[in-house]
């Protein structure tokens, strides 16, 4: 789509689809996704060790400065999919670790559990006028359009870290390594009555780092609508980091949906924190 194509109208509907992204993401309980540069379920031998505390999470979590380009801040800035995630049910249970990841929860059953939301950073577009779109002259409207549409590939990732007893983080990774490949044609999920429905999960290439990693593209519906985001899986020992990934330009154009991954630079970052 050129950007002198996008309406008035269709402005409007791209914000409010990001706004329900953003609002299925944030949570002060889980974020992320996968598909394999390790295989999940690997044989490799973990040393038992107790799990990571909250307040542990906290100092290994990423913070602004870690990461060039990016402001890291608390993930709970839009209202959440639910308040709990013995909250949302999903239709095949076998869909529940994908489920939990795109609706602001940790994959598996954690003992604790942190999460941030890194934004990158844009120069912010020039605004061409103060009227409101319906007011603008052509010349003005393009103006604003054009200054709209470059801010589009800005990113926004949820990370999160969560830590678990005993195998619990390795069956974790094998239970959405199941859910990717079991569930290629979507899912639904449901709170206090919304529902969130998903046509298609689809594996990707995972970053390969940790002990194991997952990746995969999850596209959703909204307002009649579709929406692509994409996240990360990756273990490290006994705690699993999850990156939840959605950009404005999937929302605005088809053509940029394919345009932008999980952040290779945030990945890096978190799992220099881990090391």
């Amino acid at each position: 789509m050129k950007r002198s194509t996008l309406s008035r109208t269709g402005i409007a509907m791209v914000a409010s689809a990001f706004s329900l992204a953003l609002a299925t993401g944030c949570s002060d309980s889980g974020s992320g996704s996968g598909d394999s540069g390790k295989t999940a379920g690997s044989d490799k031998p973990t040393t038992a060790a107790k799990a990571l505390t909250e307040a542990e999470l906290k100092k290994r979590i990423i913070a602004t400065g870690d990461v060039d380009g990016y402001k890291i801040g608390a993930a709970d800035e839009a209202e959440p999919f639910a308040s709990s995630k013995d909250d949302v049910k999903v239709v095949d249970q076998k869909c529940a670790p994908v489920a939990y990841v795109v609706t602001g929860f940790a994959p598996g059953d954690s003992s604790a559990y942190v999460n941030r939301l890194a934004t990158e950073q844009v120069a912010s577009p020039s605004a061409s006028s103060t009227k409101s779109l319906e007011d603008m002259t052509d010349e003005e409207f393009e103006d604003a359009m054009n200054s709209i549409h470059d801010s589009l590939g800005t990113t926004a990732t949820f990370v999160s870290l969560s830590s678990y007893e005993g195998e619990r983080a390795q069956k974790t990774m094998t239970s959405v390594a199941e859910a990717i490949k079991g569930c290629s044609s979507g899912f639904k999920a449901t709170a206090h009555g919304d529902t969130q429905k998903f046509s298609k999960v689809e594996a990707e290439k995972a970053s390969g780092t940790g002990d194991e990693s997952l990746a995969f593209a999850v596209t959703g519906v909204a307002d009649g609508g579709k929406y692509l985001v994409h996240g990360e899986v990756v273990r490290h020992g006994d705690s699993i980091a999850t990156y939840y990934t959605m950009s404005l330009a999937a929302f605005a154009d088809d053509a940029k949906a394919s345009d932008y991954d999980v952040p290779a630079d945030l990945v890096k970052a978190q799992a220099a924190k881990l090391a």
